[in-house]
């Protein structure tokens, strides 16, 4: 078993407004999913992008818009966010503060910034 504290996890740039840590991963020996914990900035979003696998959300601090193309969809602190395969979407930090979040994907998913 491992346990982390996300803060001593080292950060890396993801895009222009948002830093990655890969809390639990391939090189932690996890056989399946990645889990990711992000901060994007204030003012600050993801890229709008569609991949083919799913992905679930979990907002930790923040508040912010899920944009995607059947319309915006708010969400704050303790939302859960389900994004199927293949679906357009971005997340959009639209609080005083940074967003942070946690992002479960497969293997196969995580790919560099």
């Amino acid at each position: 078993m491992l346990v982390r504290d996300i803060d001593q996890i080292p950060a890396v740039p993801y895009g222009q407004s948002a830093l990655k840590r890969i809390v639990f991963g391939e090189s932690e020996g996890a056989p399946t999913f990645v889990m990711r914990v992000f901060d994007v900035m204030k003012g600050g979003a993801s890229s709008h992008h569609s991949h083919d696998f799913e992905h679930e959300v979990l907002i930790l601090k923040g508040e912010g818009v899920l944009k995607g193309d059947d319309g915006d969809k708010p969400f704050k602190e303790g939302t859960a966010l389900f994004i199927a395969p293949n679906e357009r979407h971005q997340l959009v930090n639209t609080g005083e503060d940074t967003l942070r979040f946690v992002c479960m994907v497969p293997l196969s998913g995580e790919v560099s910034p």
